[in-house]
């Protein structure tokens, strides 16, 4: 059995990202939990559970992937109603980087060979 490149993000990158920037812009940009959580898409509840380590644990992201998600936190502070659009240009910039093979090769050790995305190893 194997999940799927887009299972793979659903369920591990999208909430690592959303973690990241639920981080940011509340401690960096001292949004309340209640905002963040309504630039996201997700509930304060949610955000809490992403900063208390209770969500979304499972998947560090690299150093590159951090500077992008800083930058679309500070885009997303000026103007939340950016957060679909940079979530999608962060989660392209993973996929053009083969950041998210690192997550799909820890839960696709199987499949990763027949992948055609070519991730670096």
């Amino acid at each position: 059995m194997y999940l799927l490149p887009q299972e793979i993000e659903v369920w591990y990158i999208i909430p690592a990202v959303r973690k990241e920037l639920a981080r940011l812009l509340t401690k960096e940009h001292g949004l309340s939990y209640e905002k963040a959580g309504a630039a996201l898409g997700v509930s304060k509840a949610a955000v809490s559970q992403y900063l208390s380590n209770k969500r979304a644990n499972k998947v560090c992201l690299d150093a590159k992937t951090k500077r992008e998600v800083k930058k679309s936190a500070a885009l997303i502070f000026e103007n939340p109603k950016v957060a679909m659009v940079e979530m999608q240009r962060i989660l392209k910039f993973m996929k053009d980087n083969h950041c998210s093979c690192n997550v799909c090769k820890q839960y696709n050790k199987d499949v990763i060979k027949y992948c055609n995305c070519s991730p670096k190893y």
